[in-house]
């Protein structure tokens, strides 16, 4: 199985233990960020999306502009504009960047985000609009002859689209409700989740599989997995630092929210849900999946870390690898320093890790 690799690029330098620095659109961090992860071996980056932040469609234009190679995931949520519309934009981002257009489907999150542009959906109703979404935008990238489309949400006639995907656009879909599961299962290419222990990835793999293989897609689905690596010359020297940022984290989150906490803290989301209940049950699981950074947030977005050496974290990976995760989302939370480290000294340690259990067959089996 090939691995794939993912990092993030936001337009300013933070995270939860980072107060924001610079301009909220800082061109240079996001050269400098951009190409620290194509230098680094990173196969994509993710734009994500959030109503109070730049838009991560025309940051990937900027970043396509300043990278020779990497991979552009933008974070889209189907429903804010037409179908059709997107799927020109999406069409044409990837004409120019050769080829390198991917879309991360965000269908649920906070729902008081959603709210602040206007969609007040259920959750049922949102991932039913974001399947017959897809439906089109797929249309849009492939028929060669005018079509329409009637459906409950969008009506299309006549529709003819020049501008199409150089090979084709991979659609990365999360999601922990069985909607989302629904529509990971007849739409994605990729089923992205975040980081849980290995028994919790186990069962999600097999739920994904088992409702992929009603649209005869369980062999073509992939599996990914977002984690916040603590890397340290040595364990002692990791665990410190793991404690450094969520003291840092809590500082910082308090600030953010004037000392009080979000009314969907923990709520937001499926995902967010099981992330928060399994930071209750204890800090560490599976040795090194730390979880008190999604304690502390509630779980909003990607926030739990395997913490290590190195080689640890990526013994760590390996474990999941070995359940058939083969994408891999990281970012850090000292964001440039551990993108560049990521590179120097992860990523290898994990791609040598993978290939040496991949030509050691009899190991799966003895």
């Amino acid at each position: 199985m090939s691995l794939e690799f993912i990092g993030l690029v936001g337009p300013q330098e933070s995270s939860e233990s980072q107060a924001a620095r610079g301009p909220l659109v800082d061109l240079p961090f996001i050269r400098a960020f951009a190409q620290a992860q194509e230098y680094g071996g990173f196969d994509q980056v993710l734009l994500a999306v959030h109503t109070s932040s730049p838009d991560s469609l025309i940051l990937a234009t900027h970043i396509a502009a300043v990278t020779d190679k990497l991979g552009l995931l933008v974070a889209h949520r189907p429903g804010f504009q037409a179908p059709t519309f997107a799927a020109r934009q999406f069409a044409t981002l990837d004409q120019l960047s050769g080829g390198r257009a991917a879309i991360n489907v965000i269908t649920g999150g906070d729902s008081g985000d959603l709210q602040r542009d206007g969609d007040y959906l259920d959750k049922d109703a949102r991932y039913a609009r974001t399947s017959e979404y897809l439906e089109v935008m797929k249309q849009v990238w492939t028929q060669t002859q005018p079509f329409a489309h009637h459906g409950e949400h969008y009506r299309v006639e006549d529709n003819l689209t020049r501008v199409k995907p150089v090979k084709g656009i991979p659609l990365y879909i999360s999601g922990a409700s069985d909607a989302a599961v629904e529509v990971a299962a007849r739409h994605a290419d990729v089923y992205m989740m975040w980081g849980e222990p290995l028994a919790q990835v186990r069962e999600r793999i097999a739920k994904v599989r088992e409702a992929a293989a009603q649209y005869g897609r369980e062999k073509h689905i992939r599996f990914s997995l977002s984690l916040r690596p603590i890397l340290g010359a040595t364990e002692e020297e990791a665990w410190a630092r793991a404690e450094r940022i969520l003291e840092e984290a809590r500082v910082n989150v308090a600030q953010r929210q004037g000392g009080r906490r979000d009314r969907n803290f923990g709520k937001s989301n499926a995902g967010s849900e099981r992330l928060v209940a399994l930071a209750g049950q204890r800090k560490v699981h599976d040795k090194r999946l730390w979880t008190e950074i999604a304690a502390l947030t509630g779980a909003a977005g990607n926030s739990t870390s395997l913490v290590g050496t190195p080689e640890q974290v990526a013994e760590a990976v390996l474990e999941y690898y070995k359940l058939g995760v083969t994408t891999f989302l990281f970012r850090g939370f000292d964001q440039l320093r551990d993108a560049v480290e990521y590179g120097q000294y992860l990523l290898p340690e994990i791609r040598s890790q993978v290939a040496a259990y991949d030509q050691a067959p009899q190991v799966r089996h003895g």
